[in-house]
């Protein structure tokens, strides 16, 4: 299916839903699968519209969000579908992701207390998908594997294998290595399988929307054990979370398991970890795959991450299974300093994202390049108009759900993405060093350091690029 043919289905969807004509359709960054998605405008009404190439994941997605509702779970409303063609609409939830708040909101490196508390509300939730959802759903439309069983495992293992052990050139006997495979597979099939497992439970698929996590892209749920999707979102990789409130965090779920199964604790966590290193190494192959293999560049840049909870795994858990081929190659990567590719490393496009005040001036372009762009924002709905958000700023979650959920300031956004990726993309091109981009509101409190925020997170999530923000009025200066 062309890419018109899909869009022109979406509108199509869209209009009969909304009954409303001159829809607006803007793509939306597109990130580690084959899907497709448009914010889809009209004048009263706005939706997320999805193409999927795969119709065996989008009759997952729909029929799981479906039972989820019912249960009362916090996952997006399906407006209008068209099976056939792999089109769909779902409610728009904004575009502040946990793992946006988290980058948007860290202080000398630590997560906030609202971002902290986030994390809480959503382990707090994971329960309900595994177990209480869990006993009347429909385990026949899991695609591609209706179990993460010992198959399943050892797909994700092989993963690792081929597309980060051999592709980053360590070395290891490869018979040894598949004996460790079988012994990690037996030692983690012991924790059963009868738990609905989200797989992608992680920071990004949990939206931050009307001052609560929502969650999106659990198409790949299946059968399996409670601790890999809490494992997901704890150790992903990106997020890169104290060590000391991951650990809260795992009795934090275990506190709020109880409120629906018996569980042995002990056991519990000695398997917990075991599913720890199965997601990292997951992980790794698939940023091996996508990063060398594929060359997406931002994969690669995550790889380091990756590398440095391998060493706090080999240095703070004992397993309790003999892999000893596994660990000589995880010992040999965490001893490593694997280097991201010459052609991906070299000469990064920085690019200086700054809020300031119209009353104080635009910020100043020490680079000496006299170019990039001020976006206005003093056009858009301004918070400061209201006592309550008047101490408050463009970082704090009550301003941020007002800006979210005020139409202007999306599409405002929007456009304004628009122009900056065609600039990244030929910035890139041609070997350029710097990239100044400001946004300017009346105080410099609010409106622009919203989005000077949001813009960051949005580059720093989808380019090899350095990103700085500055926000000229709090003093404050963080490199992302």
């Amino acid at each position: 299916m062309h890419k018109t043919d899909h869009t022109d289905i979406l509108r199509g969807l869209f209009s009969k839903w909304a009954n409303e004509d001159g829809i607006e359709i803007t793509p939306l960054p597109q990130a580690g699968s084959d899907r497709q998605y448009y914010r889809l405008t009209g004048q009263q009404k706005q939706a997320i519209g999805v193409y999927s190439p795969d119709k065996n994941e989008t009759a997952a997605f729909i029929n799981f969000t479906y039972h989820f509702r019912q249960h009362g779970l916090k996952v997006p409303e399906i407006f209008s579908a068209d099976l056939l063609s792999g089109c769909y609409l779902i409610s728009d939830l904004g575009d502040i992701s946990l793992l946006d708040y988290l980058g948007a909101n860290r202080k000398d490196g630590l997560p906030s207390s609202d971002t902290l508390g986030f994390y809480k509300d959503a382990i707090a939730e994971l329960p309900r998908f595994q177990v209480d959802a869990c006993k009347d759903l429909n385990f026949s439309v899991c695609y591609p594997s209706g179990q993460f069983d010992g198959r399943a495992m050892r797909w994700d293992l092989n993963y690792f294998k081929y597309y980060f052990l051999k592709l980053l050139k360590i070395h290891f006997n490869e018979a040894a290595l598949e004996d460790d495979f079988d012994r990690l597979i037996v030692h983690l099939l012991r924790s059963g399988s009868q738990f609905f497992m989200y797989r992608d439970f992680q920071a990004r698929n949990i939206m931050i929307h009307d001052g609560k996590p929502w969650f999106i892209d659990y198409q790949g749920g299946r059968r399996g054990p409670l601790q890999y999707d809490l494992a997901s979102l704890l150790f992903q990789v990106k997020a890169s979370l104290p060590y000391t409130f991951r650990e809260e965090m795992l009795y934090w779920y275990l506190e709020n398991l109880k409120k629906y199964i018996h569980i042995d604790e002990n056991k519990f966590v000695e398997d917990y970890y075991g599913f720890v290193l199965i997601r990292l190494l997951q992980v790794m192959g698939a940023y091996g795959f996508r990063g060398y293999f594929e060359r997406r560049a931002h994969f690669l840049q995550s790889i380091p991450y990756a590398i440095e909870n391998l060493r706090w795994l080999l240095q703070n858990v004992k397993f309790g299974i003999e892999m000893p081929e596994l660990n000589k190659a995880l010992n040999e990567i965490a001893k490593s300093e694997i280097t991201i590719p010459k052609d991906t490393d070299k000469d990064l496009l920085t690019v200086s994202v700054s809020s300031f005040s119209y009353k104080n001036g635009a910020t100043i372009d020490y680079s000496g390049n006299g170019g990039g762009f001020v976006f206005d924002c003093r056009a858009l709905p301004n918070p400061g108009r209201y006592d309550h958000y008047k101490k408050l700023t463009g970082l704090d979650e009550p301003v941020i759900q007002y800006l979210s959920r005020e139409l202007l300031v999306s599409k405002f956004l929007q456009i304004a993405i628009k122009i900056i990726d065609q600039s990244i993309l030929e910035y890139q091109r041609r070997g350029f060093k710097h990239l100044q981009i400001d946004f300017g509101c009346t105080g410099g409190q609010h409106r622009s350091v919203y989005c000077a925020s949001r813009l960051a997170a949005y580059l720093d999530e989808n380019y090899s690029v350095k990103v700085e923000i500055k926000h000229n009025e709090m003093k404050n200066f963080d490199s992302l």
